[in-house]
């Protein structure tokens, strides 16, 4: 497998299955930071990113934003003094896709 921040998202509109554990477990090493949680029976990404003040949390939030326009692939965002916290997973399949690591890994570049 390529790195995966050489990949482009691929539209998915559902019908797909989550991945499978074992496939999660492989690919979580791709994306250091980022840590899998559950929120409801529905696996997630999840990292936190720490800066010097809002400005700067607020300006890495916007890079976020621009790059998910560009993968159309789009994560929550919170926001706040010093701290941005991105969760990432596929809505239309309830779960975890591909392409949740490929914007992890590539969110990663940013920070």
């Amino acid at each position: 497998m390529s790195s995966l921040t050489e990949q482009t998202c691929v539209p998915c509109r559902g019908g797909v299955p989550t991945l499978p554990d074992d496939e999660i477990d492989t690919l979580m090493p791709e994306v250091p930071g980022w840590t899998l949680t559950d929120t409801i029976g529905v696996k997630q990404l999840e990292r936190s990113f720490t800066f010097r003040n809002f400005r700067q949390a607020l300006a890495f939030t916007n890079r976020v934003g621009q790059l998910a326009e560009e993968e159309g692939h789009h994560p929550a965002i919170l926001t706040e003094w010093g701290n941005v916290t991105v969760t990432v997973w596929t809505h239309a399949i309830g779960g975890l896709h591909q392409n949740d690591f490929i914007l992890a890994a590539k969110i990663n570049e940013l920070g």
